[in-house]
């Protein structure tokens, strides 16, 4: 969501007579986009925008800006926190960035703009895509969900769906443009609803464009995904074999008080019924360890689940108060050394987990978008696979942008290792 923002707001201000800055040393303005769900997320942006302090001492008119969730969160408060911020706006102000920076260099001051919109969808906006193969499409922003743990309901607002010619225009002009896997974001994706078009329908409409080849989305809510979801991912060509689906918790009674308005069970048979119906899914997740008042047989609960369903990988934090939400306040806080000591029997387990499903891809064959000369080695390429492993194999530059099928030999716990097939 934050770099499909960031997309958006390069979009806004280049259409308004600015222009992006290729170094950082010749900037006039620089912007932090930023996230609000963890803690650490917040202290790292402050530690950047410290770290960006001296170039104001070098360059007086220099602006620095703070847009995103953690303005959205804190507001004035980020002046407070370093008055060498000049401006701080939220997340359903990006319209009024041009101006609002534009008054700035006539009018040296601090402006803040969060007021809350819950009918801004960024319609007729269309994003600077900074990739050259995958491009983001936001479908709907903002949250109804109120998880206990989640500030985003609070920081992004209500549900709103973007209309569906809308997204299906932006759509084909992406792939007209040469990309050729899309992902459709939300911050639940399955809420869609545009007059009376429901998120099945609208995959099943987006698979039909022809300018592009791969479909992806992102994220889903397992109390949401319904049958009629899997049943067009199963039957949708475009649609691509990865899913990911937050479990955040195996345990009912802490799921319950999460607020995620589904069980384990629950959970588990939509797990099912996904490789049921496409046998080759891969399915990542979210997972919080030490959530208040989360004793050692609830904390089981969920490792057994993890061991049990076995995700490709899982995303897995300890649990981090958010100022505002009902979790913060809940007086049963997990010590945390106790979070910590939870959270890496996790992530050992799905090291484990993950390194075994990747082994198991040893010997098939599969289909990679090749995106890019390897991190590794220069006579290497690398792309991802409809299952969004990561794939390197060696080969020639000129195949960067095409699909090619690649023969798997070998792996690591996070990357395939292949041979280019005629």
């Amino acid at each position: 969501m934050n770099v499909a923002d960031s997309e958006l707001v390069a979009s806004i201000l280049s259409t308004n007579n600015f222009k992006i800055s290729q170094d950082i040393d010749n900037s006039d303005i620089i912007i932090f986009n930023t996230c609000s769900v963890r803690q650490h997320a917040e202290d790292r942006v402050l530690g950047r925008i410290n770290n960006e302090m001296s170039r104001k001492q070098s360059k007086k008119d220099l602006k620095i800006g703070v847009i995103g969730c953690m303005a959205q969160r804190l507001g004035n408060k980020l002046n407070e926190y370093n008055r060498n911020i000049d401006f701080v706006v939220g997340t359903d102000q990006y319209r009024n960035l041009p101006e609002i920076i534009t008054n700035l260099f006539e009018n040296p001051g601090f402006e803040s703009e969060t007021i809350v919109n819950n009918k801004e969808i960024y319609e007729d906006l269309y994003p600077i895509h900074s990739g050259k193969f995958n491009a983001f499409v936001t479908i709907m922003r903002g949250c109804n969900n109120f998880c206990s743990y989640c500030i985003v309901p609070y920081v992004r607002g209500r549900e709103r769906s973007k209309a569906i010619d809308d997204i299906l225009k932006e759509i084909k002009t992406i792939g007209e443009k040469g990309f050729k896997d899309i992902t459709l974001l939300g911050q639940n994706v399955n809420s869609y609803n545009y007059e009376g078009v429901n998120f099945a329908e609208l995959l099943r409409k987006v698979n039909k464009i022809d300018t592009i080849r791969r479909i992806r989305f992102i994220t889903s809510h397992p109390k949401d995904l319904s049958d009629e979801v899997i049943k067009v991912m199963s039957n949708s060509e475009k649609v691509c074999e990865h899913l990911h689906l937050a479990l955040q918790s195996g345990d009912d009674e802490v799921l319950k008080k999460m607020n995620r308005g589904y069980t384990a069970e629950h959970f588990y048979k939509i797990v099912q019924k996904l490789r049921k119906a496409i046998p080759e899914i891969a399915i990542t997740t979210d997972v919080i360890a030490g959530f208040p008042g989360e004793t050692e047989e609830q904390f089981q609960r969920t490792y057994d689940l993890m061991k049990k369903i076995k995700f490709d990988y899982a995303f897995t934090f300890k649990f981090s108060p958010r100022e505002g939400t009902k979790a913060s306040k809940f007086k049963d806080q997990i010590p945390e050394e106790i979070r910590l000591e939870r959270l890496q029997k996790l992530i050992k387990l799905q090291e484990k987990i993950t390194l075994k499903k990747y082994k198991d891809q040893i010997g098939k064959t599969k289909e990679i978008y090749v995106e890019k000369v390897s991190k590794k080695s220069e006579d290497e390429l690398s792309g991802k696979s409809r299952d969004f492993k990561i794939t390197v194999f060696k080969g020639d530059k000129s195949l960067i942008g095409d699909f090619v099928n690649v023969k798997i030999t070998d792996a690591t716990g996070w990357t395939l290792k292949g041979k280019i097939l005629n």
